[in-house]
């Protein structure tokens, strides 16, 4: 039994199994105030399966995880589910929730956020003021330089789509895959 754990242990090292730490928005808003970063939230939804591939390949990519863990509070929102937020002066509830199972009406707070589709991603600044929003299911080699442009304040100097080429030409990618 001993090798078993131990082999387990090692294995998970090896192949640097990343966990993002989430939290809750209220959470982040709260550790904002201690130490400023910018907050990542993930509007997902528990019947969504790209949101589950990427909560497993995306997110939980070591590379990605780290830039998340060390740049942002992240956030995971159930954009059908039935939470109150507090945000920016304003109760959000889900007044059409009905149950944990299956589709629920859009949470205000996820239609205050502009959320269309799920997955999407949702940048905040240090100040919880909206930089910009990430939709669809994507893979960590698209996400990582957006996380490391947002991370870095890149995102300030970059004004036209040329600019942006510029970057993402530019841009080092630490994912071999």
């Amino acid at each position: 039994m001993k090798k078993i754990i131990l082999i387990f242990l090692l294995t998970v090292g090896f192949f640097g199994i990343a966990q993002v730490n989430w939290m809750t928005l209220a959470q982040a808003l709260e550790a904002q105030k201690k130490e400023p970063k910018k907050i990542l939230i993930d509007f997902y939804a528990n019947w969504c399966a790209p949101c589950k591939e990427m909560e497993k390949s995306t997110y939980n990519h070591p590379e990605i995880a780290k830039i998340i863990n060390q740049n942002y509070y992240a956030v995971k929102f159930e954009s059908d589910g039935n939470d109150i937020v507090n945000f920016a002066g304003h109760k959000f509830t889900n007044p059409d929730y009905k149950s944990k199972k299956g589709k629920n009406g859009l949470h205000q707070f996820s239609k205050y956020m502009n959320i269309n589709i799920i997955p999407t991603m949702v940048f905040l600044d240090e100040k919880a003021d909206p930089i910009t929003s990430l939709s669809g299911a994507l893979k960590a080699k698209e996400v990582e330089p957006y996380f490391t442009m947002i991370a870095t304040n890149e995102y300030k100097n970059i004004k036209t789509r040329k600019e942006w080429e510029n970057y993402r030409t530019k841009f080092k990618s630490k994912i071999k895959q």
